[in-house]
């Protein structure tokens, strides 16, 4: 398993206070929060407000990523995230001074991936550039 998925249903299964996802696997729980066909995608309005429940769900992928980031190089990091309720924002990972990650966001309400294989992909590119700025500007 991608460090990068070993760290996201870590902190999904983390906000799991009922037990609700006992019975899932790792691979079900991640599909539901963040996997979404075309087909889903045409049933999402463009305009639209977008709900606490997914802002936490993007700002677990990005604490998932500096989680990760920490256990491959021993360096904290901090998330910071602003998000608009029409689903306009930011998020920014930081290392040290360094911002190794830094995504903008319009329409987040329909923030997803088309299949797992694409989100698992996307996290582990997303880690080795992180990684790879670090190292690029660390003093």
């Amino acid at each position: 398993m991608s460090m990068f998925i070993e760290t996201l249903i870590g902190q999904v299964r983390a906000l799991d206070q009922f037990g609700t996802w006992v019975n899932k696997s790792d691979e079900e729980i991640l599909a539901e929060k963040y996997v979404k066909s075309k087909e889903d995608l045409k049933n999402i309005p463009v305009i639209a407000d977008i709900d606490e429940m997914q802002i936490q769900d993007i700002r677990l992928i990005y604490q998932a990523l500096a989680l990760a980031f920490e256990k491959k190089t021993g360096v904290m990091c901090s998330v910071v995230m602003e998000m608009s309720h029409e689903g306009f924002g930011r998020s920014v990972v930081l290392a040290d001074k360094i911002v190794i990650v830094n995504k903008f966001f319009k329409d987040a309400h329909r923030f997803s991936f088309r299949t797992y294989e694409k989100l698992v992909e996307e996290g582990d590119k997303m880690l080795s550039s992180a990684i790879k700025i670090y190292e690029d500007y660390k003093k």
